[in-house]
């Protein structure tokens, strides 16, 4: 028999951005669905703000969100009038007022709901996701196909949603986008936990070499550089690239040897391996 997931075990904490992370095939939608209540698990305990999805009624169903990948409102109600609808299923809905100026629509409250922009669209799919005032939301991609102004844009209504004291349950494959947003992240990779942990910790991001990089000054060879403890490799292009597990005294190092000899290096960078890196390196053999 075939299993999606594996015996994966994890928690999110109220009031957290709870980043969940995976190659496609990796099991997320498996298990955000059975999560949501929305698809029977075959085996394991899973328990949502104190409640088996799977044995749950109405009113757990009032205390959680769901904004899909794709939704389909009612394309022939104004904006204002949709929501009023939607809230007419909750038992102690939010202000639809309220909710317009949490998701950066009220000037958009009498436009029909399928004249939106795309990223208008989405706002709205968060609206209706908020007007029953639930606890957990769920969010499933939920900048896909933005430019990156309305990402940003986006990411400063989830933030809204943290900082109402919600928990958000976010899926993604924008790294930058967990990394901005996420308080803990999970990457999952052929239907097993692989890393878990902050955005600046996961993987051993925050142990991982940094890379110094640079172009050497104009009429210098590679011998010229200054005798260093780590390796150093320069390019044919003169372009040089530095490995060290601690980056202070070769930066030290380097800036004691320019500015003594009167050399600009106006390019020097210094980088740690990103969120995406870390992505990469651990889903890769597994996929």
């Amino acid at each position: 028999m075939y299993e999606a997931v594996r015996g994966i075990d994890f928690d999110v904490e109220a009031g957290e951005i709870f980043a969940f992370l995976g190659p496609n095939g990796a099991g997320k939608t498996t298990t955000t669905e059975i999560l949501e209540g929305f698809r029977m698990r075959t085996g394991g305990d899973v328990t949502v703000l104190g409640t088996d999805p799977a044995r749950a009624g109405p009113d757990w169903r009032a205390r959680i969100g769901v904004v899909l990948q794709t939704n389909a409102p009612e394309r022939l109600l104004n904006v204002r009038e949709c929501l009023t609808m939607y809230a007419g299923y909750y038992p102690r809905p939010l202000q639809v007022d309220r909710v317009l100026d949490l998701v950066g629509l009220p000037d958009k409250a009498s436009s029909r709901c399928d004249q939106l922009s795309g990223g208008q669209q989405r706002r709205l799919d968060v609206a209706l996701a908020l007007i029953g005032d639930p606890e957990l939301i769920f969010l499933d991609e939920p900048t896909t196909g933005f430019d990156p102004s309305a990402r940003h844009m986006a990411w400063d209504v989830v933030r809204g949603l943290r900082d109402l004291g919600k928990t958000v349950f976010l899926t993604t494959h924008f790294m930058d986008e967990a990394e901005n947003l996420a308080d803990r992240i999970v990457i999952l990779a052929a239907g097993r936990i692989v890393a878990e942990g902050t955005p600046q910790t996961i993987g051993g991001r925050q142990t991982d070499a940094s890379v110094i990089t640079f172009t050497m000054p104009a009429g210098l060879t590679p011998g010229g550089l200054p005798p260093l403890t780590v390796p150093v490799n320069v390019e044919h292009n003169g372009r040089v690239e530095i490995v060290a597990p601690e980056p202070m005294p070769v930066l030290y190092a380097l800036s004691s040897w320019a500015m003594d000899r009167g050399l600009p290096i106006t390019d020097i960078a210094v980088q740690r391996p990103s969120l995406e890196d870390i992505y990469l390196r651990l889903t890769r053999e597994l996929t």
